[in-house]
């Protein structure tokens, strides 16, 4: 799409863009506290409960934001994604206004697997007296001891999208010539004209 066929706006809200940085930081850091920290986690904890902050918020934020940080506009159906998809490989921007609907889904999967991450860390009981989750005495002990491994399966589940996120990037910028992290910055986005 020329940009004679697009308009520059302002897509991403001063809030949406620091809860997302922040939140990839946070999650960054804490997985690498998770994988090679110490072994007394007082950090990943304090870390965490940060992440749950950032969490609530953005529950709330998907409600009452902006349109484009609401949770509807994370929501287009099956035909959408699918005629998504089958443009997607053409070498030109796409424009979409806000998450594109392959994007949107992204956005939906991450912070499903935050709130279980977070959900389990709060229960988990890794057996070792020190790491326990302040709410692991509020389920039982063999719930509390599965709710390790949980975590432990969310950490990779979020290395994955993580990983997933940066390869869209990628491509966004070098096949179809799209910068997706300006934005995400500056909040400025070129969307097509409707």
């Amino acid at each position: 799409m020329a940009e004679d066929q697009a308009r520059r706006v302002r897509i991403w809200d001063p809030a949406l863009r620091a809860f997302h940085w922040l939140l990839a930081v946070l999650v960054i850091a804490n997985w690498l506290l998770g994988q090679f920290g110490p072994n007394i986690m007082t950090l990943h904890f304090w870390l965490g409960y940060t992440i749950v902050a950032l969490l609530v918020f953005r529950l709330i934020w998907g409600f009452v934001g902006p349109e484009s940080a609401r949770f509807s506009s994370l929501f287009h159906g099956p035909r959408a994604v699918t005629s998504y998809l089958r443009d997607m490989g053409k070498r030109q921007p796409s424009h979409w206004p806000g998450h594109n609907p392959l994007g949107a889904l992204a956005v939906i999967a991450m912070l499903l697997t935050l709130f279980w991450q977070v959900g389990t860390g709060l229960i988990a009981d890794p057996e070792d007296f020190v790491n326990v989750g302040p709410l692991a005495s509020k389920v039982g002990s063999d719930v509390a001891t599965k709710a390790d491994a949980w975590h432990a399966l969310g950490a990779n589940i979020i290395l994955v999208l993580v990983l997933l996120h940066i390869v869209a990037i990628l491509f966004y910028r070098i096949w179809k010539n799209e910068d997706l992290i300006r934005p995400m910055l500056t909040g400025w986005k070129w969307v097509r004209r409707r």
